[in-house]
């Protein structure tokens, strides 16, 4: 019998296929053997996860090998199963000796005052449920046939990175959020996704239909709606198929106007095999993960960046400074201890308390400025005072390196936008451009966090309240001449475009693998036509 489950809409598309449950290992209990064969059963889990994880870093690159990569490391940690074989020792079943060891590691990193390790919990509790389910003889996703819908609770990111989407394929959540890592890696990906359908997806088996734009998900579909997924899903395939033929072309809207279309990255691992000659240049560079391994190294700094705009090929590239704090943790940089660190010392804040650190990365993106137009944008900017200390320490540093006879130039000095009261009080920020963060400023504008599945309603940029902030930015810029973009996810949402563009919003930077449809959406918003302004 049919039935309908309503969600929440976490990546656009529409798919259908065999219903794959994800279940977690939550209280099963193995029966137990002698301590040599309970010592030998895990060994030999722990070694078919360290295998499988060490496969899938190799298959990756950019941030999503660093997640993994982390895992790994661990796993081939020697300390991480010593708890647990001792316990084995003691007669204790191999299953709960890993499971008492892992929660003693898992609060440690919990109970940290570091930051870093808060934020490292959860690979902690993937890999404890990764191990157990080689004990339990569990499947894992991996195996999963093509073309599968995959239900589960929550989903770890490395799980979701493990699955070959190629053949297509959707993902059903009872928790989760759309603003959640791994609803962000779906639609890197084009996997349409739900979540926030509640426990009903337990019971889920057969066919599924997953309406990615809607946030619907029909079980036990009728032939009739399997036809109509069907002929919708090929619909949207071609509608794929054409925007990739066409994403080298500009992006125009009905009725001509310009809209740029820019990518973020994190780095070069990002942009293989994307061509430079689909987007207007890079509107985000995350330095977060290149700082963090490079803190104190100029040459290493620059050479990342002189490599992004050789890519770049003579379009703008806009970097933007060390975004460390709140879910962005660096060990023995960020603060540690803060009851919420959203809300506390991260971005610009964090930079201007460690100047020796700051003025690297500036030597080095003034330097690079020298090679092609780079941009410097500032994030979490709260006060004007803020963009005006972090400018004299800009000009001390052009001063430094034309003492030293170093190749620099000054770069172009922007600010994200992504604090409410900056929004607000835009007029007072001489920044040489604007890049809104409508993640960060969504989240803060509606006081709901973007990784809460029960208040992931609440967080929508087409909130009145959050349009009129963008498009009170929108309408400065224009005024000063001033670029005015938008960097968050909602610039590669096609149901958030058409409203973003009557925002009066002209740019966008999208996730590579968005950019096509999202050039797309944009061609068909007709912007003289009437429509509800922000």
């Amino acid at each position: 019998m049919e039935r309908r489950l309503s969600g929440l809409a976490a990546s656009t598309g529409l798919a259908f296929g065999p219903a794959v449950a994800f279940r977690a290992v939550g209280e099963m209990r193995r029966e137990k053997g002698p301590v040599s064969s309970e010592r030998q059963a895990l060994a030999d889990a722990v070694a078919a996860s360290l295998r499988a994880v060490t496969a899938l870093a190799a298959s990756l690159h950019g941030e999503a090998a660093d997640i993994v990569g982390f895992q790994v490391a661990l796993l081939e940690d020697d300390a991480l199963t010593e708890g647990a074989y001792a316990a084995i020792e003691r007669g204790v079943p191999a299953d709960a000796a890993w499971r008492q060891a892992l929660a003693v590691e898992i609060a440690g990193y919990e109970a940290s005052d570091d930051a870093y390790f808060r934020a490292r919990a959860a690979d902690l509790s993937d890999i404890r449920d990764r191990v157990l389910r080689q004990l339990f003889g569990l499947p894992e996703l991996t195996n999963a046939p093509p073309g599968a819908v995959i239900l589960a609770q929550d989903l770890p990111p490395s799980a979701f990175l493990g699955i070959d989407w190629s053949q297509g394929g959707g993902i059903v959540l009872g928790a989760g959020s759309p603003t959640s890592h791994v609803a962000m890696l779906a639609r890197g990906r084009g996997v349409p996704m739900v979540v926030g359908i509640g426990s009903d997806w337990e019971a889920v088996s057969g066919t599924v239909v997953v309406d990615g734009m809607a946030g619907l998900v029909l079980t036990g579909p009728s032939r009739a709606s399997i036809d109509e997924a069907r002929r919708r899903a090929d619909e949207l395939g071609h509608l794929r198929s054409k925007a990739e033929t066409r994403k080298r072309e500009p992006a125009l809207t009905r009725d001509g106007t310009p809209i740029a279309v820019m990518v973020n990255v994190a780095g070069m691992a990002d942009l293989v095999g994307f061509p430079a000659e689909a987007c207007d240049g890079i509107g985000l560079t995350r330095t977060e993960f290149l700082v963090e391994q490079a803190l104190q190294d100029e040459a290493r700094q620059f050479e990342a960046y002189a490599a992004l705009l050789h890519w770049a090929g003579g379009r703008p590239v806009t970097i933007r400074t060390l975004d460390a704090g709140g879910d962005k943790p660096i060990a023995g940089y960020t603060i540690d201890g803060e009851t919420n660190p959203f809300l506390g010392l991260r971005g610009i804040r964090l930079s201007l308390r460690h100047p020796e650190v700051f003025r690297v990365q500036l030597r080095a993106l003034a330097r690079a400025a020298s090679l092609g137009p780079l941009k410097v944008m500032l994030p979490m900017v709260t006060a004007a005072l803020e963009l005006e200390q972090a400018r004299v320490l800009l000009d001390s540093v052009l001063a430094e390196l034309a003492a030293e006879g170093l190749p620099h130039a000054a770069p172009a000095l922007g600010i994200m936008v992504e604090v409410p009261a900056a929004a607000m009080a835009v007029a007072s920020f001489d920044a040489a451009f604007f890049s809104i963060g409508s993640n960060d400023l969504t989240q803060y504008a509606t006081a709901a966090a973007r990784d809460g599945s029960e208040v992931a309603a609440y967080a929508d940029v087409l909130h009145p309240g959050v349009l009129a902030m963008i498009a009170h930015v929108a309408r400065h810029g224009a005024e000063l001449g001033r670029e005015v973009s938008l960097c968050g996810d909602a610039g590669g949402d096609p149901r958030a475009i058409a409203a973003l563009l009557r925002a009066g919003v002209r740019a966008v930077s999208v996730s590579p693998g968005l950019l096509a449809m999202a050039k797309e959406a944009i061609r068909e918003v007709d912007l003289s036509e009437p429509g509800t302004d922000a």
